[in-house]
C-alpha cells in the first residue's frame, strides 16, 4: 500500500510537505557540453518511445498555442510574420497570440494579422505596462487609463490581461486579471549572466565555435533549453494568487528571433560579438590580447566579414521550447479566449515530450471539473490524471506538495481540504530532473 492511501499511481509514491524543485545535477554551462546534450537527447528519445495516445475530454481538442510572441514590432525583434507563420506550421502550433510592443500611434489591434492564416489562428495583442493585453477591439485611445479602469477596459467584451515578467513586479496585485505568466524563457536568461559570458567566450575561440555549431545542428532544442529551470518566482506568485481567486497560468514564449549570435571581423586582432538585432556600434569588441584564437578566426578574412553565425532561437525552436496547450471545442478566437479565461489550459516544454492529451480533472458523481474549474469538497471529489508518457508527477495545493508519484502515467487523489490543486510533471534526463509541464489548478471549494 502506498504511503499516502488516497493516491493511487503507477510507481513509487512519496508524501512531502513543501513544494521544493527537484534537485539538479548539472550547472547551465555544464549542460552545454556536447556529451550532456547528447545524453539529454537520448533520454528524450527513450521516454518518447513509451508514449501512448491519451484522447482529451469529449468535446475538447488540445490546441498548442503561443502567447507572448513578437514579429515586426520593434528594433530588437528579428523575425517577421510570414516567418512566424511558416515556423508555426512546422512546429504544429494551432494559434499564435501576438504581443506587439506598444508603439503609439500604431494600433496593435487594427491592421495586424487576425483570424486563420493558412490554418494557424492569429489573435492580436500587445505587451505593454507590464501585461500581455488581448482586448477584443481597439483600445488605442484608452491606453493611458490607470489601475482598475485600465484592466476593466482591456477585459471588456471577452478581453484578456495577463501579468508579464513577474520577476519585475512580484508585489503587483492580481485583482481583475485573467491570469499571469508562470514561465518566461527570458527570465531564465536574465538570471544567468554567467552563461552569457561563457557563450561570448566560446564564440571567440575557433574550436569552441565549431563545437557549438555542431551542437546546434545535432541538438538544437537541447541547446536552447540549457538555461531552463524551475520558475519559482513565477509559481510562488501564482500559487499565492490562486488562494484567493481563479487565475489562468500561461507560458510566456517571449519569442523575437533575436538570438542569432554573430562574430564580425574588425581587423586581424579584433572582432565584434553580438546578435542579429544589434548595430555594430552596440556589439562587444573583443581583442586577440584577451582571446588569442581570434587571430585564427580572422586569418585570410576581410574586415566586415561575418566569421560565425549561430541561430539559437528560430521561431520553430522557440515554439517547441515552451507553449500553452488550450483545451477548447474548436479553433476560433471566441473559443480560445473562453478556454483561456476558464483556465482550461496547461503549460509545457514540448521539446522534452509531446504532452498532447494530458488530462487532469475531478469527478464527484455526475459532477465533473476540468483544469480551471471548481468542484465542491462536500461532494467527495477525486482528482485524476492521465499522461501520455511516464513522469514524476507532483500534486500541489497552494504551492505545497501533497503527493508525488514517480514513473507514473496515471493517478488519482482524494482531497481532504479545500484549495487550488495543480499538477506538475518532471522528466529525468541525463540523470537530473527537469520540469516538463504545469497544469492549471482545479479549485476544490469548501
Amino acid at each position: 500500500m502506498p504511503l499516502h492511501r488516497s493516491l493511487v499511481a503507477v510507481g513509487v509514491v512519496i508524501l512531502l510537505t513543501a513544494a521544493e524543485p527537484l534537485p539538479r545535477k548539472h550547472t547551465n554551462v555544464e549542460r552545454l557540453a556536447p556529451e550532456r546534450l547528447a545524453a539529454v537527447r537520448a533520454g528524450v528519445e527513450r521516454l518518447y518511445a513509451k508514449r501512448v495516445a491519451v484522447p482529451p475530454r469529449p468535446g475538447l481538442t488540445d490546441y498548442k498555442c503561443i502567447l507572448h510572441a513578437h514579429a515586426e514590432d520593434s528594433t530588437h525583434t528579428g523575425g517577421t510574420l510570414p516567418e512566424m507563420l511558416a515556423d508555426a506550421k512546422k512546429a504544429g502550433v494551432h494559434a499564435v497570440l501576438l504581443t506587439d510592443h506598444y508603439r503609439p500611434p500604431t494600433d496593435f489591434i487594427d491592421g495586424r494579422w487576425r483570424g486563420l492564416k493558412d490554418g494557424v489562428l492569429f489573435i492580436p495583442g500587445s505587451e505593454a505596462r507590464g501585461f500581455l493585453l488581448y482586448p477584443s477591439k481597439s483600445i488605442l485611445n484608452r491606453m493611458e487609463l490607470k489601475g482598475a479602469d485600465f484592466i476593466d477596459t482591456v477585459t471588456a467584451d471577452d478581453g484578456m490581461i495577463f501579468l508579464s515578467h513577474v520577476e519585475e513586479r512580484k508585489g503587483h496585485p492580481v485583482d481583475g486579471l485573467t491570469g499571469l505568466e508562470i514561465y518566461n524563457r527570458h527570465w531564465d536568461a536574465k538570471r544567468d549572466p554567467a552563461s552569457i559570458v561563457a557563450l561570448a567566450l566560446m564564440l571567440t575561440d575557433p574550436r569552441q565555435v565549431a563545437s557549438l555549431e555542431k551542437s546546434l545542428r545535432q541538438f538544437p532544442d537541447e541547446v536552447l533549453a540549457f538555461q531552463c529551470d524551475y520558475p519559482t518566482v513565477y509559481l510562488d506568485k501564482w500559487d499565492e494568487g490562486t488562494k484567493r481567486r481563479r487565475l489562468t497560468g500561461v507560458a510566456a514564449n517571449d519569442c523575437h528571433h533575436n538570438q542569432v549570435f554573430l562574430v564580425k571581423m574588425v581587423d586581424a586582432d579584433t572582432v565584434l560579438v553580438g546578435t542579429n538585432v544589434e548595430p555594430d556600434d552596440k556589439m562587444r569588441r573583443v581583442s586577440a590580447a584577451l582571446r588569442p584564437g581570434i587571430r585564427e578566426m580572422t586569418r585570410g578574412r576581410t574586415a566586415g566579414d561575418v566569421l560565425a553565425r549561430l541561430d539559437f532561437d528560430p521561431y520553430f525552436r522557440s515554439f517547441r521550447n515552451s507553449s500553452t496547450h488550450v483545451l477548447a471545442p474548436r479553433l476560433d478566437e471566441p473559443a480560445i479566449r473562453a478556454a483561456l479565461q476558464a483556465g482550461h489550459a496547461y503549460v509545457s516544454h514540448d521539446w522534452m515530450g509531446d504532452p498532447t492529451g494530458l488530462r487532469f480533472e475531478a469527478a464527484a458523481g455526475a459532477a465533473r471539473a476540468e483544469m480551471g474549474d471548481e468542484i465542491r469538497l462536500a461532494a467527495g471529489p477525486k482528482l485524476t490524471a492521465r499522461l501520455p508518457q511516464p513522469a514524476c508527477v507532483r500534486l500541489l495545493r497552494h504551492g505545497r506538495e501533497v503527493a508525488r508519484a514517480e514513473d507514473a502515467a496515471a493517478f488519482e487523489y482524494t482531497p481532504t481540504e479545500p484549495g487550488a490543486y495543480r499538477l506538475e510533471a518532471w522528466l529525468r534526463l541525463d540523470d537530473e530532473w527537469r520540469p516538463w509541464l504545469y497544469s492549471n489548478p482545479i479549485y476544490v471549494r469548501g
